[in-house]
């Protein structure tokens, strides 16, 4: 993930012609936050379908898009490993469910 954030900063600061990280970046935020969102709803459809090849594919893209998502907001991809490695750590976060009284 580190190496494909790194190309995907080379190219923003290095501009390829007809490179499609490149049409993200001149789009700007909102573009790239589309693409996260649809790339999301595809992870959803795939993971509904029998084809993990499918799944494996369309998970690649979401993750693409949100690598791309935190080079444009200037987030080091080691941020959010760090916080992945410190969440491995934590157990018993299971969230307490609410008990509510639907007679009331």
């Amino acid at each position: 993930m580190e190496e494909l954030y790194q190309t995907i900063l080379d190219r923003k600061s290095h501009p390829v012609e007809n490179s499609y990280t490149c049409y993200l970046f001149s789009k700007g935020i909102d573009k790239i936050l589309k693409k996260c969102g649809e790339e999301c709803a595809e992870v959803i459809i795939a993971a509904k379908n029998p084809d993990n090849a499918a799944l494996s594919e369309e998970i690649a893209d979401l993750l693409y898009h949100v690598l791309t998502l935190c080079a444009e907001r200037g987030l080091p991809w080691s941020d959010v490993e760090n916080v992945l490695t410190q969440r491995g750590h934590k157990i018993g976060n299971l969230k307490q469910m609410k008990n509510v009284d639907r007679e009331t």
